[in-house]
């Protein structure tokens, strides 16, 4: 059951990717939808360990909060950047309305991106250590 659990939270991980990958290629790019799947794609990511690992997270978008508890449960963890992580929580609910909107520069989105593929990179190991497969 958490094992399945755990892989959708992984498969919807990896759609917001693929958006955003599908997205930095348009002239134009919607930076701001970027800047939100990002933070989208790390928070399911850490969400999907967390699963496999039976620790209950409350409703939340943050991001520090979701990577504290997954330090909690393995300390490997801390080898992720903190900082570079918790930014990205400003970009689940704030961004997305006009009062807080910023444009983001391309450069700046595949930062982002970057970043999120690294927290990919790093939580999918994580699983495959813990036998998920996908």
């Amino acid at each position: 059951m958490k094992e399945d659990v755990s892989r959708r939270w992984l498969a919807k991980a990896e759609n917001d990717l693929k958006a955003v990958k599908q997205l930095l290629t348009f002239e134009n790019a919607p930076t701001d939808v970027i800047s939100f799947h990002c933070q989208q794609s790390v928070e399911k990511y850490l969400k999907s360990y967390l699963t496999l690992v039976d620790v209950r997270v409350k409703k939340t978008h943050d991001l520090e909060t979701i990577l504290y508890l997954c330090i909690k449960e393995d300390k490997d963890f801390k080898e992720l950047d903190t900082e570079e992580i918790s930014n990205l929580t400003f970009y689940a609910v704030e961004i997305r309305y006009p009062e807080d909107y910023i444009e983001l520069t391309i450069g700046e989105a595949e930062e982002l991106y970057k970043i999120a593929r690294k927290v990919r990179d790093f939580v999918r190991g994580k699983l495959k250590e813990k036998g998920l497969r996908w």
